[in-house]
Parts: structure tokens; C-alpha cells; sequence
């Protein structure tokens, strides 16, 4: 027996039948079936869903390929909304020297200014891109590492690239530095207009130093008077002193910031008493504030000494802050390189991984809004992540019947399409990249 997804005829009206399909990703009537999933047909046509409804009830018309996928899995293409492909893949010639944080941020900083040139980020983005449009990722934003002079270099490669994936990928960009660089005379000026002028999203690092909460509503100004949003690096450490998401909602209130706010780590969260979680949840509900969790990456760099079981997951507290309203997600992050030295942008891997690392199960319910609807809305785009009639036929298609099949094998057979299109889903060989990679 072979356990292939069924072809998908490249031209024509086809119907996809006996489809399942999380009902959290439609409006489209269900036949439901438990545990969040319902039965479908989807009609597909001119690149676009034209209908889902229980099966049988779509008119099978003469012209119409039947496809029957026998109940396999059908999702929309992925939302990836916070990643690093400024980052991605410089593992091979500067890893991690203890797999600790200070050694990413160590092999990070030696490794940018001798070798973030033009032509080094175009190569390493377009074959991260390349790996994500393969798995079924439609929407992704980036982190770009903003501090001069490298942000002369990054941001044009960006809008460069973003054009040639248009119609492949939607891209955002986000500005990253650590909070302490607006010390620096018309620095925050420099890199606000920088992502005005490119479109993107202005962002920092926040943690524990002097004056942190003049730091955060001079950031808000700055957006509010470019008209920008704000992406956050978060509390990205053990140590439960740190607070500065609490922070961060209090200055989104105080400063009654209209634009979308993300907020991405907040592990110490997880660290912190009942009654500092309690308050600091309350404010982030008040202030409307999204959360993306990075599981991938926060397990492999929270909680690690030498020789010693790490004690804990490094995640956040998604689970208490859905109960709240607070939207929530889950992201690749880093991609091969000394912040986590594995990945593929692949967000079934992602969205699996959380399932077992956060708990996503029993039941597993909505919970794959985290990484479709949720971020999307978050990025500010809310047509991409679902299967409606009207939208682009962007999605994926498995042989998993189930969350539990899906879990049980994240790397079985899939079928990616776009506008209806079945892709043939060649990933780049590691090779591509040897040239970039001599010490």
C-alpha cells in the first residue's frame, strides 16, 4: 500500500471530497466529527475556493475532477510570524559554542559584521523562503538585525526580496536591537523612518534596564507618529524579575496606542508568582496585545547547563492567556543558526512540536489557530490562514486523517497548493550553500 496524497489535476473545476477540515479555519458548513475537525468537499475554481459544504451537497457537474482524498487533512497555507532569516543557516560555519544564549549572541555578533554582506543575505533569505514555500507557508515575517551599519544592508535586500516573492510569499519585516541603542543620538529616528519607508513593523529588545519605561513610550511615540505597529522581543530569560511585557502593556495604555502590538517570548512570564502573572495578564487583555511562542527555539536555549537536565520548557503561558482573549501563536524563530541549530521553517514541525510541548491536546480543539487565523490577523492580514469560499486556493493537503495522525508523523505525505496549483515540493539541497559557509 502507499500512504501518496492524491494528484490534483493542474487545470479545470476539481472537487476536493470526503476533505477534513478544522472547523476554527471556516465558515463553511461541517459535517463534525469531533475534536475540533469537520467533513467537507471543497470546490476549487480559477484558483480560488468557490465552495465547501458537507459532502455530497456540491454539484458534481460535468467538467468537475472528483479528487477523493478519503478523509485526509486539509489546512490553509501557514502563517510564520515571527522568523529570522537574516539569521537562517549560519550554523555550518559559526555554531553555538555551549548552545547557551550568551553563546548565540556571541557567535551572532562575530559573525554579522564579517559576513552580512548583500549577496551572503539574499543567498541565505531566498533558500529559507525556498524551504517555507515548499511546506506550505504563505505569510512570513522576519526580524532584521537594524543596528548601523548593517541596517544599510539588510532592509534594501529585504524590500528586494519581498518583491520577488510576491506572489509566493507574503513578507513583513520587523526592526531588532537591544531597548539600550535608543541611547544613541537619532538612532530611533533613523531606523522608525527606515521601516516607514519600507513598510514594515518597528520593534526592539526589552529587558530589566534603567529606564525602560522611557524607552518603551518613546517607541510608541515613534509608531504612533508613522503610523507604524510594534513587534516586541520579550523577557527572553529564566531569571522572573524580569517584567517588561507588563511594562510594555502599561506604556500601550498610557500612551493609548492604536496600531497592533506582538509580543513574542515572554518566557520569565512562566517563572513568576500567581498574583504577577494574574496582573500582568490582565494588562496585556486590556492593552490588546498578541503573544507568539517560540517552543523550537526557547527549549533549546532555556534552562541549559552543561551536564544538567534542564528543569523547564522555556514557553510561555499560552494556555492562561488564550482563557483571557489574548490571541496567541506559535512561530519557527531561528533557523539553523546559533540561536537554534535545527529547523526548517516547516510549520507542521512548529505546530507539532507545540502540541507536545505546550500541551495543545485533549483536546486539541482550535488550538491550530496558533500558527493559521491567529498570526494572520496579528500581521494584519486576516484572508490569509483560511479555507473560505472566495479565497485563494492556497492550501495543504495530508494523508493524516487526524491531530493525532498529523502529530504521529509531522514529515508524512503532504500536497502543497497555491491558487489551486499542486507545487512540486523539491526542497534545496544543504549544498546550495557550501560556498558561504568556509570559516
Amino acid at each position: 500500500m502507499t500512504y501518496a496524497v492524491p494528484e490534483i489535476p493542474a487545470t479545470g473545476s476539481v472537487l476536493l471530497a470526503n476533505a477534513t477540515v478544522p472547523s476554527a479555519v471556516t465558515n463553511g458548513t461541517l459535517n463534525h466529527i469531533g475534536d475540533g475537525l469537520g467533513r467537507a468537499d471543497i470546490l476549487l475554481e480559477q484558483g480560488e475556493i468557490a465552495a465547501i459544504a458537507p459532502p455530497g451537497l456540491l454539484d458534481r457537474r460535468d467538467g468537475v475532477t472528483v479528487v477523493d482524498l478519503d478523509g485526509g487533512l486539509v489546512l490553509p497555507g501557514f502563517v510564520d510570524m515571527h522568523t529570522h532569516l537574516d539569521k537562517g543557516h549560519i550554523w555550518p560555519r559559526r555554531p553555538n559554542p555551549d548552545g547557551t544564549f550568551p553563546g548565540a549572541l556571541e557567535a551572532v555578533s562575530a559573525d554579522r559584521p564579517a559576513r552580512w554582506t548583500a549577496a551572503d543575505l539574499r543567498r541565505r533569505m531566498d533558500f529559507a523562503l525556498r524551504c517555507a514555500h515548499a511546506h506550505g507557508t504563505v505569510m512570513i515575517r522576519t526580524h532584521l538585525d537594524s543596528i548601523p551599519p548593517q541596517d544599510d544592508i539588510s532592509w534594501p535586500v529585504f524590500a528586494e526580496i519581498r518583491q520577488e516573492w510576491m506572489d509566493r510569499i507574503e513578507l513583513q519585516a520587523s526592526a531588532l536591537y537591544g531597548v539600550e541603542s535608543l541611547l544613541m543620538p537619532g538612532f530611533l529616528d533613523r531606523i522608525a523612518d527606515t521601516v516607514k519607508k519600507t513598510g514594515g513593523t518597528l520593534g526592539a529588545v526589552t529587558y530589566m534596564v534603567e529606564g525602560l519605561e522611557g524607552h518603551i513610550d518613546a517607541l510608541f511615540r515613534a509608531a504612533a507618529e508613522r503610523g507604524l505597529d510594534l513587534d516586541f522581543h520579550v523577557d527572553e530569560t529564566a531569571d522572573p524579575q524580569a517584567r517588561s511585557l507588563a511594562l510594555i502593556a502599561e506604556g500601550a495604555l498610557r500612551n493609548r496606542f492604536e496600531g497592533r502590538i506582538v509580543c513574542g517570548h515572554c518566557c520569565s512570564l512562566a517563572r513568576q508568582d500567581a498574583d504577577e502573572v494574574d496582573r500582568t495578564l490582565d494588562l496585556v487583555a486590556q492593552a490588546g496585545i498578541g503573544v507568539v511562542s517560540l517552543p523550537l527555539c526557547n527549549m533549546y536555549l532555556m534552562d541549559r547547563q552543561a551536564g544538567r537536565t534542564p528543569r523547564w520548557r522555556g514557553v510561555t503561558l499560552l494556555h492562561e492567556m488564550k482563557a483571557r482573549g489574548i490571541p496567541v501563536a506559535v512561530a519557527s524563530d531561528n533557523t539553523r543558526d546559533p540561536f537554534y541549530a535545527y529547523g526548517d521553517l516547516d510549520m507542521v514541525e512548529v505546530f507539532t512540536q507545540a502540541t507536545r510541548i505546550l500541551h495543545f491536546d485533549h483536546p486539541s480543539g482550535d488550538w491550530i489557530r496558533t500558527v493559521t487565523t491567529t498570526p494572520a490577523s496579528l500581521l494584519g492580514d486576516p484572508t490569509r490562514g483560511r479555507i473560505d469560499a472566495g479565497l485563494a486556493a492556497d492550501l495543504v493537503l495530508f494523508r493524516a486523517r487526524n491531530w493525532n495522525e498529523l502529530c504521529a508523523r509531522p514529515s508524512g505525505p503532504r500536497q502543497v497548493l497555491r491558487a489551486g496549483i499542486a507545487l512540486e515540493r523539491t526542497l534545496p539541497d544543504y549544498r546550495e550553500l557550501d560556498d558561504l559557509m568556509e570559516p
